[in-house]
């Protein structure tokens, strides 16, 4: 046969004449599609160029800020004088704010234990991999079962009088409940809010409990651990 030949697909009896091609896609696989190359480039010097050149630039920025800003250091470490209140860095400031809600064993092993595990086993679960909204389907099962966990999580915050946790909760089931009740094509914020995945609001409050306790940590608390106001 000529290499000349073009084939086109379509309907026909005559297999020769008209050559059909089918594909089936499982829900595990996807089609082949090969695209067009890019360009390609050497890593030396294209990239490691500019590494060196924003690593130079960065040493540079620290150089400067250090000769205009102190690091903020302390006298010499004296075993006869603890400080009062003793923190620890600001990337353990949160934990340290934990200790002062929970038991020891809660703050200290439990919940760094809990989300060292979640890290680890999640990735193995299909958890949401399409990525739809959170309310995309079963709206009132989803609705009850958010409403039974934030209530016992509020609950369980309120026992041990951990406000530094319950604010940022409030906020993120807040911002949860104006996205359940958006409707399609309103504000830009509840558009916005309406179409986070679950994912996202667990994420969201994670970080958004983390940086509460962090900055209670580091501006409101002062001696035996009490509440300061910063600016007296």
């Amino acid at each position: 046969m000529s290499d000349k030949t073009n084939y086109e697909a379509g309907f026909g009896s005559n297999a020769l004449k008209d050559p059909q091609r089918v594909v089936f896609i499982t829900p595990k696989t996807s089609a082949k599609v090969k695209g067009d190359v890019g360009k390609k480039v050497m890593s030396y010097p294209n990239l490691l160029l500019r590494e060196a050149i924003a690593l130079e630039v960065m040493v540079i920025a620290l150089v400067i800020l250090s000769l205009f800003w102190d690091a903020p250091l302390e006298q010499l470490a004296n075993p006869l004088l603890t400080p009062n209140p003793a923190k620890a860095p600001w990337y353990f400031l949160g934990l340290q704010e934990l200790l002062h809600y929970f038991p020891p064993v809660v703050a200290g092993i439990l919940i760094p234990a809990l989300v060292i595990m979640a890290l680890v086993f999640i990735p193995y679960f299909n958890v949401n991999i399409k990525g739809e909204p959170f309310w995309a389907a079963n709206r009132t099962r989803r609705f009850l079962i958010f409403l039974v966990i934030t209530a016992s999580l509020l609950l369980f915050l309120v026992i041990f009088e951990a406000w530094s946790v319950i604010a940022p909760t409030v906020a993120i089931a807040i911002l949860a409940f104006v996205s359940y009740f958006a409707r399609v094509g309103g504000p830009r914020p509840a558009e916005f809010l309406r179409t986070r995945p679950i994912s996202w609001w667990v994420m969201t409050w994670f970080i958004a409990v983390a940086v509460t306790l962090t900055l209670v940590g580091t501006f409101f608390r002062g001696p035996g651990w009490s509440w300061v106001w910063p600016w007296r």
